[in-house]
């Protein structure tokens, strides 16, 4: 059985889609087309039924995709092998949540590509959970930890969230304490687009529902930079909005944790594994700056 072949036939499982797997291997959606169809006649079983939704993989297909992913990474193996224990080099692409991908990830990820040189970092910033069996990133963070899948999880770091607002808007509007979230116009998640419970913030303190609401960490934090109301926010995010303040963050407060998932099989490529390594270390090292730094802007106010 041809490798190349079985390449192809992981792409067209993972996108289930001809041109989309053309796309990701940069051929042309007919030769994939053509690969899969020598493959089926290779294997005497019919790898995929195609649908309006596109191709799905059937239940000989399902049994292949375990023997494709072993051969995909004693390829891999094999390529590190030769390279070395230098430096990280080639691509890596991981997937994080926005408030992540934003205000964490781009420094953390800009020293470990200083102190590497040949590597390459692609970062995917999506408000959802990622499909690591798919193949959308070599990596993910998430927020919550998974309870199912053929998956490697280790945790990054805790972190600390709090209300937080600019002085203008306290300034207009005081807050006195708990009892006063009910009087205060909050920001927050369009409740329908939480896609993981650990992000009802507003729910677990008591308060809301948010008048203005977004996807993104970005954008919430853009309304409550320009006064338009109190919201829930990451302390690592605090130092890139002077303007914000933490709001009787002795009374609510929130701890949650990111967590470092990777694909089951992945654990035997070595530049992944010392690549997870490095990440954890900045991460953690970048956390307790950011978080370290504005406690001590509070303490010095």
């Amino acid at each position: 059985m041809d490798w190349d072949d079985l390449r192809i036939f992981l792409a067209v499982a993972r996108t289930e889609s001809l041109s989309a797997a053309g796309k990701r291997l940069k051929v042309d959606p007919a030769t994939v087309g053509r690969r899969i169809a020598r493959l089926e006649e290779a294997t005497g079983a019919r790898l995929f039924a195609k649908s309006p939704q596109g191709y799905a993989l059937t239940e000989e297909g399902t049994r292949l995709v375990p023997h494709a992913e072993a051969a995909e990474r004693a390829t891999l193996g094999a390529g590190e092998s030769l390279s070395g224990p230098g430096g990280l080099t080639g691509q890596i692409r991981i997937g994080a949540p926005d408030g992540c991908a934003n205000y964490l990830l781009p420094q953390v990820l800009a020293r470990i590509c200083d102190a590497n040189p040949g590597l390459e970092v692609q970062i995917v910033a999506l408000p959802r959970v990622f499909n690591l069996s798919k193949r959308e990133a070599d990596m993910a963070i998430a927020v919550s930890r998974p309870e199912a899948g053929r998956l490697t999880v280790q945790k990054l770091t805790d972190y600390q969230l709090h209300l937080a607002a600019s002085r203008a808007y306290l300034a207009a509007h005081p807050f006195r304490g708990p009892e006063d979230l009910r009087h205060h116009r909050f920001v927050g998640y369009i409740p329908d687009m939480i896609f993981d419970k650990e992000l009802d913030y507003l729910a677990e303190i008591g308060a809301g529902p948010a008048t203005l609401t977004s996807n993104s960490v970005s954008v919430q934090l853009n309304w409550l930079r320009h006064g338009a109301g109190i919201g829930i926010v990451h302390d690592f995010a605090l130092p890139t909005a002077p303007e914000l303040v933490r709001v009787i963050p002795d009374r609510i407060h929130l701890t949650r944790a990111f967590w470092l998932i990777r694909h089951e099989g992945d654990g035997r490529l070595d530049r992944l594994n010392r690549f997870a390594d490095q990440l954890t270390g900045e991460v953690r090292a970048e956390m307790a700056r950011l978080e370290g730094a504005v406690r001590s802007a509070e303490t010095q106010a």
